[in-house]
């Protein structure tokens, strides 16, 4: 990343080749450090001493960049840890992302670097650059339309980080555009030693990057991609990621492209939610939040305050905070009443409507902004002032009011929605402001940097050592699982396991009618698919009965399937039924899951994830995200239901499954019957899979 010397392999005299536009770049740039071309046909590369062999350089490289072919490249990188070379960028391409014979060739060649700690970048990667240095290792030709900025008067540095090459060029083209200073760019290619999670890393700890931008398609290394993010969370540093692959389309699109594997998209978002990182949706969204975070002001507990010359755009607005959950509490009521003195057709709740009164006295503007900040106390300001800011009759008024505002309160973020040509935009923010042209969009990004705060106010979560739980050597059935699962700390429903239907007919009894009947096997999961649940049994006589049907239908639906009899349960009632789950993601390990149960679950697929272990608080807050939340907390007049005790079985699952270790491959209890507030909850059945 800060290289002093620098070896080109496969270095090209044509400035515009993928071997030239390095060495190029960086002497157009001012790169102080050592540039050594080596290229066995030519005594000088664009005017630069060149070498013949990496074993002719003159010193150890810090960095080298490999530009040939195939199984060159691989021996390239053999002579550079030979020679003491600490990095190489490998652009060649044809490995993993090709097929078998591609990552046996990406195998062979981390073995030639791996013995002499060479670390790798690539391949197949685009390159790097860090501006501040004029170092750049990278063929992309977007500096043809201009290079980037290394810093911005009161604004941060957006270090970009990209498994994708020319997305990551694209990413930083848009930003230079939008005027965005990007001091750092780095694509990982296929990663075969360094990964996004690195970089994420390295630049959470650097002075050259306040702001952290990522494109992914899949992570490789789970806990370094946390450990990453983590390290981000607590410098205070936003990170702002693009993780495509939501579709089963885009999935196969990553695994084409960069042998990457995308993995469960709502175990992701869990993932990201969990260390505050915003997930854009768009590139647009991605540089709006970008664009605003430079500012470096993240307000743990986040308002929106909206000053406005046309209520419809305060409508607007409105509608966007609601929807991401910015609040936009109103102005007291003393400064609602002192503002509707000076404008009395005005509308000062929040939105101000200021009305197109401003154009004759654009004190009335500075008055109702300074209120907004003094009186609404809001850490978030929009001002709305189309094409105000561009027009030469009022911007120069409206500019001088503003600015007295903006300076008097530099702990607040302060964004303009104008239209104005890009010459007059940057004017305005060289006095400070962020401007954007849709109030829409800047209602998600001051959203986002409401979040970051949060985010970065909480206090670091250490997980708790947990004793290992030993498992069965196989999965067992619905009984011993939940014997397992009780002795974890979760409740069950009253029931017997039993092999007869006279033992069936006295656990009955002793359970007390009704009850409930269902199929013991450990090879049926799903028994309500083959009628293997009887609801309802009244008396010995339809305990008798449902024992002969469950064992006719187990066998006919699964002849193979070892029987080991019937489960005779106490029917509950009145309860709630949710679902409770872990499984174990391949990158994340075990996910905790709550949803609403029963039998359609995989059907509307309303369900929270979070990694294991989780605590009560987080478990309730896992609860509350539910889009079926209000069935538990008393809709139309029902009872609210203990969502403590939910929370609480929540939580012994979650630490049962993060000290079961890796043989644990899923554990399910659906449903979990949550009574009324104080009467508990109790597991109705449940499911262990061993691997």
């Amino acid at each position: 990343m800060r290289p002093s010397s620098v070896a080109i392999i496969g270095a090209s005299d044509d400035p515009v080749r993928i071997g030239g536009r390095p060495l190029a770049y960086m002497l157009s740039q001012g790169f102080r450090g050592a540039l050594m071309p080596v290229n066995p046909n030519r005594p000088t590369v664009q005017g630069v001493p060149a070498f013949a062999r990496v074993a002719d350089l003159p010193q150890a490289p810090d960095a080298a960049i490999v530009a040939i072919p195939g199984e060159a490249a691989v021996q390239a990188v053999a002579d550079l840890g030979a020679r003491g070379c600490g990095a190489a960028i490998v652009f060649t391409a044809g490995f993993a992302e090709t097929g078998e014979a591609g990552a046996a060739m990406q195998a062979r060649l981390l073995e030639a670097a791996r013995p002499h700690g060479l670390r790798l970048l690539g391949p197949n990667c685009l390159g790097m650059f860090n501006a501040t240095l004029g170092y750049y290792p990278i063929f992309s030709a977007s500096f043809e339309n201009g290079w980037p900025r290394t810093a911005l008067p009161r604004m941060g540095g957006v270090g970009i980080a990209s498994q994708s090459g020319a997305y990551g060029s694209h990413l930083f083209a848009a930003a230079r555009d939008r005027g965005i200073a990007t001091p750092v760019l780095v694509t990982t290619g296929n990663e075969a030693d360094i990964g996004l999670a690195d970089i994420i890393g390295w630049m959470a700890g650097s002075d050259e990057v306040q702001v952290i931008a990522a494109y992914a398609e899949g992570i490789q290394n789970g806990p370094r991609f946390v450990a990453a993010l983590e390290a981000a969370r607590r410098a205070g540093k936003p990170v702002v990621m693009m993780k495509v692959g939501r579709s089963a389309l885009g999935m196969a699109a990553a695994q084409s492209h960069t042998a990457s594997i995308a993995g469960d998209d709502r175990v992701m978002d869990a993932v990201l939610a969990e260390f505050g990182v915003h997930r854009a949706r768009t590139t647009e969204e991605l540089l709006d939040v970008c664009y605003v975070a430079q500012r470096g002001i993240f307000p743990a507990r986040n308002t929106l305050g909206v000053v406005t010359v046309s209520g419809g755009a305060g409508v607007l607005m409105s509608d966007a905070a609601e929807s991401v959950g910015l609040p936009m509490p109103p102005m007291p009521e003393a400064a609602q009443a002192r503002l509707k003195r000076i404008v009395p057709f005005s509308s000062p709740l929040n939105p101000l409507d200021c009305t197109a009164q401003a154009t004759n006295d654009m004190s009335v503007i500075g008055t109702f902004a300074e209120s907004m900040m003094v009186d609404g106390g809001y850490a978030s300001v929009i001002a709305f002032f189309t094409q105000w800011g561009a027009s030469p009759s009022i911007a120069p008024r409206l500019r001088t009011e503003l600015k007295a505002v903006l300076d008097a309160h530099p702990d607040r973020i302060f964004v303009l929605s104008i239209l104005a040509p890009l010459d007059r935009v940057r004017e305005w923010e060289a006095d400070g402001f962020l401007c954007m042209e849709d109030p829409s969009r800047a209602v998600i990004a001051l959203a986002a940097m409401g979040r970051f705060g949060e985010s970065f106010a909480r206090d670091a979560e250490a997980a708790a050592a947990l004793p290992p739980i030993p498992l069965p050597d196989t999965s067992p059935n619905e009984a011993d699982a939940k014997r397992i699962l009780e002795a974890a700390g979760i409740p069950m429903v009253p029931e017997a396991a039993c092999a007869s239907v006279e033992d069936a007919v006295a656990a009955a009894e002793a359970i007390g009618y009704p009850v409930v009947a269902k199929i013991l096997s450990p090879d049926i999961l799903h028994k309500s698919e083959m009628g293997g649940v009887l609801l309802g049994l009244g008396h010995a006589d339809a305990v008798r009965a449902g024992f002969a049907t469950l064992m006719q239908r187990a066998r006919a639906h699964a002849p193979e399937a070892r029987i080991d009899g019937v489960l005779v349960a106490k029917q509950v009632t009145g309860g709630v039924e949710i679902a409770l789950g872990v499984v174990r993601d391949p990158v994340f390990g075990p996910m905790a899951m709550v949803g609403l149960g029963g039998v359609f679950i995989e059907i509307f697929k309303d369900v929270a994830f979070r990694r294991c272990p989780v605590d009560a608080g987080q478990a309730e807050a896992m609860i509350r995200s539910l889009r079926g939340f209000p069935l538990l907390d008393g809709a139309r007049g029902k009872p609210k239901a203990d969502v403590a005790a939910l929370a609480q079985a929540l939580v012994a699952l979650s630490r049962f499954a993060a000290a079961a270790g890796p043989r644990l491959a899923s554990a399910e209890i659906n449903p979990l019957l949550v009574l009324p507030a104080g009467q508990g909850a109790f597991a109705a059945d449940a499911v262990i899979e061993v691997a």
